[in-house]
């Protein structure tokens, strides 16, 4: 039996301790949670006719990295006044979009500061967004379905070593040494253009400038913060996002 619920992943920075960048030191891993029923009704469907509006296609796959240098096709992003208005579409898609956020960022450099073998970030960052997700399953009576956990695929050996550690956290190792056997995984190439993964490209780099400069303004992280998992008591950190260390 399947959940109501699908997870879309991806990430901003690159793991490297070796080699951290200064301009951004850190390294971010973004669910987006969808619940099935309104993202096949509104979102996919909303995001489509965004593409039609501005490429009079939906073939074009949105990427983060590229809307921001203006390379090919968002070339047109060199105007200003189409860029104004482009951004003022996405970040509507985004505002009307229900989904909940669970993220993870870790400051490389902290991280290579306090320990002396630091672990994986992307590892670090998979078992705590992975612990957070169960718990929201829980919470909405999903933990006895199977989620399904959707990655963008990367290549034949990056992604056997995704699999090989999201398998590791499931089968017990997690904080609670607990099994959680409600989740499993699912890798998707760029070209399927999936509207969940180019979403969760979209929220990544934001929700990791907003930790690495909280006094700049961010106004997509103004609208991607009220998506964060909280508390009951409206905590969104250690519940929506995890920041280590």
């Amino acid at each position: 039996m399947f959940s109501d619920y699908i997870v879309y992943i991806d990430e901003s920075g690159d793991h490297n301790l070796a080699q951290i960048s200064p301009h951004y030191p850190i390294f971010v891993l973004a669910f987006c949670i969808f619940e099935k029923e309104s993202y096949v009704t509104h979102t996919v469907p909303n995001f489509q006719r965004l593409k039609f509006r501005w490429f009079g296609h939906d073939a074009v796959v949105f990427h983060e990295r590229e809307i921001r240098q203006q390379q090919v096709p968002f070339k047109f992003l060199q105007n200003e006044e189409k860029r104004a208005r482009f951004h003022s579409d996405v970040n509507t898609l985004i505002s009307e979009s229900e989904f909940t956020v669970i993220a993870t960022v870790i400051n490389k450099e902290k991280l290579n500061g306090r320990y002396r073998t630091p672990d994986n970030p992307y590892e670090m960052s998979l078992q705590f967004c992975l612990e957070r997700l169960h718990r929201f399953l829980i919470e909405k009576g999903q933990a006895e379905r199977t989620t399904y956990c959707i990655f963008e695929r990367r290549g034949k050996k990056e992604d056997a070593s995704i699999e090989l550690e999201f398998r590791r956290i499931c089968d017990g190792g997690n904080f609670k040494g607990i099994k959680i056997n409600c989740l499993d995984i699912q890798f998707l190439d760029k070209a399927a253009n999936s509207s969940g993964l180019q979403i969760s490209d979209l929220i990544a780099r934001p929700i990791g400038l907003a930790e690495l400069r909280p006094n700049q303004p961010n106004r997509a992280y103004d609208i991607i913060q009220r998506k964060f998992r909280r508390s009951a008591t409206g905590l969104v950190k250690g519940y929506g996002l995890k920041t280590f260390p």
